[in-house]
């Protein structure tokens, strides 16, 4: 417990390339805010050198609950504009597409093959050969409704 009465400005800046250099390696934006506050902290240290250890560590623990709030808000709010919106969401690519039945729907559910991938889809009764549209995704499952004479994608 030594080390933290000589927390000084530079360890806080530390922490928080740490932590950016964390969000490099983590799925979500999560990290980033940590290491905003953390930023924060060592800026503060240098306007109040003699902040205690106890208000640092206060202060790092607010300063990060509002840049997760404040920065998930922003996020939510303007969303990062993609040319792939469904690059990690494979099912949503096959929405309106039309395949044919590698099995059978039967009490609702049947495969399809696309490209090198089995799907399970469900939707009405219908037998192998048959042309669907899929029309969303439910889980893991495609929903599919049957067509009349449409061609495959």
């Amino acid at each position: 417990m030594e080390w933290l009465y000589n927390l000084d400005y530079w360890h806080w800046w530390v922490a928080g390339v740490v932590f950016v250099v964390l969000e490099v390696f983590s799925p979500a934006a999560f990290f980033l805010w940590l290491g905003i506050a953390a930023g924060v902290v060592g800026a503060l240290m240098l306007v109040w050198p003699d902040m205690g250890w106890q208000y640092q560590v206060l202060s790092f623990a607010i300063l990060s609950v509002v840049s997760v709030f404040v920065g998930r808000t922003w996020l939510t709010r303007h969303p990062i504009k993609t040319d792939e919106p469904t690059l990690n969401r494979r099912g949503s690519q096959y929405i309106g597409r039309v395949f044919t039945l590698e099995q059978p729907i039967v009490n609702g559910y049947g495969k399809i093959s696309v490209d090198d991938t089995h799907w399970r889809v469900s939707g009405p009764d219908a037998p192998a050969g048959s042309k669907v549209r899929v029309t969303g995704v439910k889980g893991v499952d495609l929903e599919v409704e049957p067509l009349d004479g449409a061609g495959a994608a």
